[in-house]
Order: structure tokens, then C-alpha cells, then sequence
């Protein structure tokens, strides 16, 4: 069977409970239809990026499944009817992550390049002693300027 990544968003005004009631409801539909979800996790109450139907926040949830095609196209119509749900994303992978995914991991876990960003940001704004442009870095009507001078 083939291998999809599913993430769905649902309202803020509903509980954390109440997402995961939800997320049971479509696993149990994958069930029903001869497939398996081998990972569920809740990545939680989260910004939207723009609103959707009125909404700024939603629940984000994750779910790994191992299913025929007809069982996720099933999911996927009850999602859409739904009024929960506001936005939903199923991806064909080749393989499922066995571990936490990557909304899990806590930054040094991960890798990211944010710990390096302070000595990159301390070399693009000058070191110690560094009192800004030079005149000779100046157009002529900056150096007049800068000293007083009329232009």
C-alpha cells in the first residue's frame, strides 16, 4: 500500500480535546477502509499565516497513514464536509519517518542555522570600534554635509 503524509488545521474556537476527537474520527475512517495510521501527532494551536474563514489560529495535527488510494479519497471528502476543518494537505511519500517530525524536534535537535546567526550578524554590522562609513566611502555633497558645509 502506499505511504501519505496527511496535516489538517482546525478552527481555534474548538478544544485541543476536541481536535484530537477529530483526528480519531479519520483515522477510524482510514481504518474502516482497510488502511492504518502508524503516526499521529499534535503540533498544536498555531498562527495562521493569513486568515481563513474568519479564523487566526488553528489546530495543526499530522497523520502518517499506510492506506489504499480509496481510503484517503474517503478521508479527504469528510475533511471537506467537515466544518471544523479549515484547510487540509495530503502528500504520497515514499516512506513514513519513523521518529518525531521535524514541528517536533527541538531546535538544536534539528540543526538550524539560527545558533549561527550571531556571529554572522556581529560581522555584517561592524566590530568594535567601528564608528560607520569614512569619508572617503562618501560622495562629495555627504562630506560637506556630515562637516557642517553648505551644499
Amino acid at each position: 500500500m502506499p505511504f501519505y503524509e496527511n496535516v489538517f488545521i482546525a478552527r481555534q474556537d474548538i478544544s485541543p480535546a476536541q481536535a484530537e476527537t477529530l483526528a480519531d474520527t479519520f483515522t477510524g475512517i482510514v481504518k474502516e477502509r482497510g488502511g492504518d495510521v502508524t503516526k499521529r501527532e499534535y503540533w498544536g494551536l498555531r498562527s495562521l499565516t493569513y486568515r481563513i474563514k474568519k479564523n487566526r489560529k488553528g489546530h495543526y495535527i499530522l497523520l502518517n497513514i499506510d492506506a489504499p488510494p480509496a481510503a484517503v479519497h474517503e478521508m479527504e471528502r469528510n475533511m471537506r464536509l467537515n466544518e471544523d476543518v479549515l484547510r487540509f494537505l495530503t502528500v504520497r511519500v515514499d516512506e513514513l519517518e519513523a521518529g518525531p517530525s521535524m514541528m517536533m524536534q527541538r531546535r538544536e535537535e534539528r540543526g538550524d542555522r539560527d545558533r549561527d546567526r550571531g556571529p554572522r550578524r556581529r560581522e555584517f554590522e561592524g566590530g568594535e570600534g567601528d564608528r560607520g562609513p569614512r569619508d572617503s566611502d562618501r560622495g562629495p555633497r555627504e562630506v560637506e554635509r556630515a562637516s557642517g558645509g553648505e551644499v
